[in-house]
C-alpha cells in the first residue's frame, strides 16, 4: 500500500449528491444519475444511493427518482 514515506501516491477522494429520474424504477434512475455525472467527472470509484422517492400523476407513478452520492478521485496537479 502507498505511503507517504515512500513517495507513493495518496488519493483525495471528493463527492457530489444527485437525484437521477426514469419512468422504469429506481435503479434506472440511479443509472442516469451516474450516466450524466460521468459525462463531466473523471474517476468515478463508487455510488451511494441516499434515498428514493416518485411523482404521483392520477394515482400513477408518473417517475422515479433517486438521490445518489458518487465519490470520485480527485485529478493531482502536476
Amino acid at each position: 500500500m502507498p505511503s507517504w514515506s515512500d513517495g507513493g501516491h495518496v488519493a483525495v477522494i471528493n463527492t457530489l449528491e444527485l437525484e437521477g429520474v426514469s419512468p422504469e424504477g429506481w435503479g434506472a434512475a440511479a443509472r442516469e444519475a451516474l450516466k450524466e455525472a460521468a459525462k463531466t467527472i473523471r474517476n468515478i470509484q463508487r455510488m451511494e444511493v441516499l434515498g428514493t422517492s416518485a411523482t404521483i400523476q392520477d394515482g400513477d407513478i408518473e417517475e422515479f427518482r433517486t438521490e445518489v452520492r458518487i465519490y470520485f478521485e480527485v485529478e493531482a496537479r502536476t
